[in-house]
């Protein structure tokens, strides 16, 4: 019964493929807006009257409810569905942007920015879910490939216009803006995203911290989670500080950094469909090693010195190392023998902690200079990609390990299937 709903669901998944384009501009809206609010900080601090460090608490204000929050939003998304989940988040993110740009305080702005991270969570998550149910494992990595690219294209844009955009319209206007194509985003999502089957999986504490712990016991959930994390810590280290970093070194102001950093989410945007496909026909065993190898030397370059032209094409290559990475992790996450919502739920939080940590870690080594700390983190992504060669050895063309189609109630897992998995 559970392998003829699966495949209903990815038959009618193939016939309805016109969400992709709406799940990708969703993800580049939610993290444009993200990203747009770092730049932002100083004028923040002036116009609510407060400190420039209190007003950027809303940055993990808002990263650690959206990792928190996926906690819960799998686990729902796998007892109600895919499609209410991405639909209900947008809208409610819609409305949360338009009333942040309302915020008359700095505690205000805070709070906004808190209960918008939460809501956001189950919109990138879970379309990476849906993404997973409607294609099979041989045949996500282009549009996995298309998801994360909006993602990085948003990191990029958002970051940039926070910069640009914020002497013509105001940063009001920013979530002015960002609600009403949200509004619209919506309205397409409502009509797009596939209602595929899904079954009365429990939402019992007691029952969803009991997937979790089925989900920790696979090594292969286990790998793939430790390179989420150290993957995110070393971008998330690297890229928080390279704002401070160009300002203290090449004398930027906000408009010029924001310009620099552009090119970190380039390569995945134009490139995040090609790097699937190269994942789906020559699997993952080399490209995740690959990525983080080339991330190593672009932050090595970083830690040597290299003048701002350079410095700036590092950046870009830096990214290229991130889409080479987590993409392809996220695509071995959504084919664990386990509910498809509880892992890539699970690989979310470990994401967004790994982000908040790789910004501490970075900032702890700061007090010996940005050339060590760079270093550092360049020699920490050689030995990760050198050890990934054995960790990641099995995850060849073709490989793989059965993961579970939206359940349909209780019915035993069987390995290798990929269409019978519920919470114990």
């Amino acid at each position: 019964m559970a392998s003829r709903r699966a495949r209903a669901g990815r038959r009618r998944g193939r016939s309805g493929r016109g969400f992709l384009p709406v799940v990708t501009a969703a993800a580049f809206l939610i993290f444009a807006q993200a990203f747009m609010v770092a730049p932002l900080l100083p004028r923040l601090g002036m116009v609510f009257g407060a400190p420039v460090g209190f007003v950027g608490l809303a940055v993990p204000a808002y990263l650690i409810p959206y990792g928190i929050g996926t906690l819960a939003a799998g686990p729902l998304a796998d007892r109600i569905g895919r499609r209410p989940v991405i639909v209900v988040a947008l809208g409610v993110v819609t409305l949360l942007a338009a009333g942040t740009a309302t915020a008359g305080s700095a505690d205000a702005f805070v709070v906004w920015r808190t209960v918008t991270g939460f809501s956001a969570c189950g919109i990138v998550p879970v379309s990476l879910m849906l993404i997973g149910d409607v294609l099979e494992y041989a045949e996500r990595g282009p549009a996995i490939g298309w998801l994360f690219g909006g993602m990085a294209g948003g990191m990029a844009v958002g970051s940039t216009a926070g910069a640009l955009a914020e002497p013509l319209i105001g940063w009001r206007g920013l979530f002015l803006v960002t609600a009403i194509i949200g509004s619209m985003l919506t309205v397409l999502a409502s009509r797009t995203v596939p209602h595929l089957p899904h079954g009365a999986v429990p939402m019992r504490v007691r029952s969803v911290l009991a997937g979790y712990r089925a989900l920790l016991r696979q090594a292969r959930a286990r790998r793939t989670f430790g390179y989420v994390g150290f993957n995110a810590v070393l971008h998330s280290g690297v890229y928080t500080w390279l704002g401070l970093f160009l300002h203290q070194r090449f004398d930027l102001g906000p408009v010029g950094i924001g310009l620099a950093l552009l090119g970190y989410g380039v390569p995945g945007f134009l490139l995040g469909p090609l790097i699937g496909a190269a994942a789906d026909r020559f699997g993952r065993a080399r490209l995740i090693p690959a990525g983080l190898a080339i991330a190593a030397l672009a932050v090595g370059g970083l830690a040597a010195g290299a003048p701002l032209g350079l410095v700036v094409a590092l950046i870009t290559v830096l990214s290229l190392g991130y889409d080479m990475t987590q993409p392809l992790l996220a695509g071995i996450t959504t084919d664990l023998d386990a509910p498809r919502g509880l892992a890539v739920a699970f690989m979310a939080v470990v994401l967004f902690t790994g982000f908040g940590v790789g910004s501490l870690v970075f900032e702890a080594m700061l007090v010996a200079g940005f050339s060590v700390a760079f270093a550092v983190f360049a020699v920490a992504a050689a030995l990760a990609a050198v050890l990934g060669l054995s960790t990641f050895h099995n995850e060849r063309r073709g490989s793989s390990a059965g993961g579970c189609a939206p359940p349909t109630g209780f019915e035993p897992a069987t390995p290798g299937t990929g269409n019978q998995c519920s919470i114990p």
